[in-house]
């Protein structure tokens, strides 16, 4: 590994031991076994380097889990895969805990860095398309607007599912066809509408 990679592995390691706000410099450089310097030069500073880190390691965590949620999906209706796909994601969220709860101290602090919103604003189509292009290969009978826009739910969904599972208790979550029925109420209403 180089000292970029160092550098990402050593800050999800002192995160995870520390948690975000407690992580210095020093302690990232430390458990990177390089320089302080090396922050700098790689990354420009210490939170652009957090925010690389976590979001490449949920990224890989929770994104390669959605992966497999919707590639389990091949040959079922939409809305039956969709079901099937929020059904899992409790248990995704269960193995990537820590992580979660490092990203979520992260995300306030995000909130506040123009240059960290500007790398997440970055990051975020490409997970989208990652994402469609699952969803394409799974299901072939998609548009690619329609993986798109699939892709794009799928992120809100899960974002904001995982906040929930985070913070409440068993039953807080809204299953997968329930989901799938307002969908369903909504479009309905569309049709009727438009």
């Amino acid at each position: 590994m180089g000292n970029r990679e160092d550098l990402l592995a050593g800050a999800r390691k002192a995160i995870m031991e520390r948690g975000v706000a407690k992580t210095t410099a020093r302690d990232i450089a430390n458990a990177a076994g390089v320089s302080l310097a090396a922050i700098g030069y790689h990354f420009g500073s210490k939170d652009r380097l957090i925010t690389e880190a976590l979001a490449e390691a949920l990224g890989t965590g929770i994104g390669d889990s959605m992966a497999e949620l919707i590639q389990a999906t091949e040959g079922r209706p939409m809305p039956e895969a969709f079901a099937s796909m929020i059904d899992g994601l409790p248990a995704v969220f269960a193995a990537n805990h820590e992580g979660m709860l490092a990203s979520l101290e992260n995300l306030l602090r995000v909130a506040r860095s123009p240059e960290s919103q500007r790398y997440m604003a970055e990051s975020i189509p490409h997970a989208h398309a990652d994402v469609a292009v699952i969803l394409r290969e799974t299901h072939p009978g998609l548009t690619q607007q329609q993986a798109e826009a699939i892709s794009k739910l799928y992120f809100a969904l899960t974002q904001g599912l995982s906040v929930l599972w985070m913070i409440g208790s068993e039953g807080v979550l809204p299953d997968g066809d329930t989901l799938s029925t307002a969908f369903a109420a909504i479009a309905g209403s569309r049709e009727t509408t438009g």
